[in-house]
């Protein structure tokens, strides 16, 4: 552990706790000498200001009244944390191509240059190649769209832009008060409030053009009433809850389902067979049946009836989609 990080770990050693700690404990959280262990107190105490009460010469805390006011100037990481904030950095830079690329980029560098000067003071790259981030059905992203977005969600203000609907393909212009931001399956998707059509919608992003900040503050819609219509239901188009959805999965298949995540909502239930069922509130249909159909044949829709027939109509369409030659 080198000098900086021997500061950083001291302060938040002092900081934490409500007692004085043993000049021993120190030795041991600091991995390092007596000497270096008083050197250090006194740097953080004189050079950084650090409100540090001694209880003899063998126990160290900080003043009660000022505990919780005093924090390092400056931001302190750990050599471990700057790392991690550089995985981050990489996760962000590949949701979607181009997104915050410029922004971060200093931000990379900056860290770079850190974790450079750490330890034995050499210039060493990290193996970011060995972060592997793979996307799955990621749309392209106009960077300045993206921020424009973005600021309107932080900054609490109206957003006016033009969007396209995959459904129709049809423009419409929207003025909207912003909400969420929402990262979706590797995309992005803007929650809001659609003046014109006086009801919560989502947007997908990578849709979103033209748009602009204005200067009118959005109004706020309270977090509650966001999940019942946002997030009460199946998929992220989905509305308030129109029924329950009985999915049954093959005992093979349920080794992966048993453990994953489908909504904030579901119920899960190993069957005797070994078999296992899982319910989902819905309100559209379409997005859960095309996660059950990658399954094949080791899922069931057992109810509603209506979803089962839907999910009998998809598959005879399928079905009928192989009954010829190719064309």
């Amino acid at each position: 552990m080198d000098r900086y990080e021997r500061i950083l770990s001291l302060h938040r050693i002092l900081k934490a706790s409500r007692y004085p700690v043993t000049l021993s404990h120190l030795l041991g959280e600091l991995d390092c000498s007596r000497a270096t262990a008083y050197r250090d107190i006194a740097f953080l105490r004189d050079a950084l200001g650090a409100p540090i009460e001694s209880e003899g010469e063998a126990a160290f805390r900080y003043a009660i009244a000022e505990a919780d006011r005093f924090e390092l100037p400056g931001l302190w990481l750990t050599s471990e944390e700057l790392q991690a904030l550089l995985a981050l950095n990489e996760l962000v830079g590949r949701t979607g191509p181009g997104v915050l690329a410029s922004a971060l980029a200093p931000f990379r560098s900056r860290i770079d240059k850190l974790l450079g000067q750490r330890a034995d003071g050499a210039a060493r790259a990290m193996p970011l190649e060995r972060i592997r981030v793979i996307g799955s059905g990621t749309r392209k992203i106009d960077e300045a769209t993206f921020r424009h977005v973005a600021s309107a969600v932080l900054e609490r203000r109206r957003l006016k832009f033009r969007y396209r609907a995959r459904s129709t393909d049809q423009a419409t212009q929207r003025d909207v008060s912003p909400q969420r931001l929402t990262h979706y399956r590797d995309n992005w998707y803007l929650d809001a409030w659609d003046e014109s059509r006086d009801a919560l919608r989502s947007f997908a992003v990578d849709r979103i053009g033209d748009a602009r900040v204005l200067d009118a503050i959005a109004v706020d819609h309270d977090e509650e009433g966001l999940n019942k219509h946002l997030a009460s239901s199946y998929g992220i188009f989905s509305g308030a809850p129109k029924n329950l959805a009985t999915v049954r999965f093959s005992a093979h298949a349920a080794r992966w389902v048993a453990d994953e995540h489908w909504h904030s909502q579901q119920q899960g239930a190993w069957l005797d067979d070994g078999r296992y069922e899982l319910k989902l509130p819905y309100s559209n249909s379409k997005e859960l049946l095309m996660d059950v159909l990658k399954y094949g044949p080791d899922a069931e829709v057992v109810a509603p009836p209506s979803l089962r027939e839907e999910m009998k109509i998809l598959l005879q369409l399928t079905i009928g989609g192989y009954a010829g030659a190719p064309a």
